[in-house]
C-alpha cells in the first residue's frame, strides 16, 4: 500500500504545480503603509472590516492619524440594489447587486502612493415571492460576498503598489 501512495503523491504534485497552483500568501505591501489609519465613512462595514482584518493579517497596525505612516482613504463604498424584471403582477422578478469601492492611499506628508482606484463587483438574483425570507437573507450574503471579493482586491491592488523615489 505505502509503494502506491508514494508515485500517487509525487504525481499529484507534480500536477499542481504544472497547472500553476500555489497557496495564498500574504500581499507584499510596502513599508509605509506599516501604521496606516484608515478613513471611511462606515468603519463597521461589512467592507472595511474585511480590509482592516486582511490587513492586520498582513502586518500592517492601525493607528490614530497623527501617529500614521500612511493613510487609506475609502471615500466611496457604496451597495445598489436595483430591479431587472418585473413580473406580470408588478413584483420583482430579477434584481442586480453593484457594490462600488474607490480607495486612494496618501503618506504622512500627503504625498499620493496609489491614486484613486475604483473596484466594482456586480451580481444579478432571481427573485422568488414563494420564499421571501430565504430570498431576502440570499441577498444579505450575496452583498456579503461582494464586500469580501472587493476587499481581497484591494488589499491585492495595494500588495501591488510601489512607492516612487524622491
Amino acid at each position: 500500500m505505502r509503494s502506491l501512495l508514494t508515485p500517487l503523491l509525487l504525481a499529484t504534485t507534480l500536477l499542481l504545480t504544472a497547472c500553476g497552483f500555489q497557496l495564498r500568501d500574504s500581499a507584499d505591501l510596502p513599508a509605509e503603509m506599516a501604521l496606516t489609519h484608515m478613513v471611511v465613512e462606515d468603519p463597521y462595514s461589512p467592507l472595511a472590516r474585511r480590509v482592516r482584518t486582511m490587513l492586520e493579517q498582513n502586518g500592517v497596525r492601525f493607528v490614530g492619524g497623527s501617529q500614521a505612516t500612511a493613510v487609506l482613504e475609502i471615500p466611496v463604498n457604496d451597495v445598489v440594489t436595483s430591479v431587472l424584471t418585473i413580473a406580470d403582477n408588478a413584483r420583482v422578478r430579477e434584481y442586480r447587486v453593484s457594490h462600488t469601492v474607490q480607495f486612494r492611499v496618501v503618506d504622512a506628508g500627503g504625498r499620493e502612493l496609489l491614486g484613486l482606484q475604483t473596484l466594482s463587483q456586480t451580481r444579478e438574483v432571481s427573485f422568488d415571492e414563494q420564499k421571501i425570507l430565504a430570498s431576502s437573507r440570499e441577498q444579505e450574503y450575496l452583498k456579503d460576498d461582494l464586500a469580501d471579493q472587493l476587499a481581497r482586491l484591494l488589499v491585492n491592488r495595494l500588495g501591488s503598489m510601489t512607492a516612487e523615489p524622491d
